[in-house]
């Protein structure tokens, strides 16, 4: 088993170093709430904490010709409701999350909603998730999870029209709740956030 601490990413070669290891201990480091004091993976114990009213979007773009997405706008897709399975997916997802990542906790989900909308200029669809809750930890994995598996199953779904679309993007746009607080990206409040 490989156990990462500041002390041994400092010996690593440049390429397995992490720049959020620092190479010796300080007061002003971030701690890693994953990690032990022997630097083993854990599951954060989050039985203190006070359950909060959790909120988290996510976004990403898939992009692909002008073609395609005609072809998928009009229904003509091989597969079918390429669009609704996507949604689903995504859905089925945030649900998943903490099968899919290991040190994620499994959370009750209140809110799950995919929106999957087209953009001409891109060409492609912009994805959005919005996931909520009422639990001791927020669901910001759960949103980012149902945008990356929303964008493979559009992927998937579309693949025979075109193997070149790119899934890009995918990014956190804002989180309420919890002791950190509420996060906004730059692009909180454009489209359909």
């Amino acid at each position: 088993m490989t156990r990462i601490s500041p002390e041994s990413a400092a010996d690593a070669p440049p390429s397995l170093s992490s720049p959020s290891l620092p190479s010796a201990p300080s007061s002003s480091a971030p701690h890693l709430s994953h990690l032990d004091a022997t630097g083993e993976a854990q599951m954060v114990d989050v039985s203190a904490k006070r359950a909060t009213v959790r909120r988290a979007i996510a976004r990403g773009i898939i992009r692909m010709s002008p073609e395609t997405l005609a072809t998928i706008e009009a229904g003509n897709a091989p597969k079918g409701d390429v669009l609704g399975t996507a949604r689903l997916a995504g859905i089925m997802a945030a649900k998943q999350t903490a099968t899919l990542i290991p040190l994620c906790h499994p959370l009750p989900l209140q809110k799950i909603n995919v929106q999957i909308t087209a953009d001409k200029a891109v060409p492609g669809y912009h994805i959005q998730a919005e996931v909520k809750t009422t639990a001791e930890t927020g669901v910001e994995m759960e949103a980012l999870t149902a945008v990356s598996i929303a964008a493979l199953t559009l992927y998937d779904m579309a693949k025979a029209l075109e193997k070149s679309m790119s899934i890009e993007q995918i990014h956190l746009v804002s989180k309420t709740g919890g002791k950190s607080g509420e996060y906004r990206s730059q692009d909180y409040g454009t489209s359909s956030s």
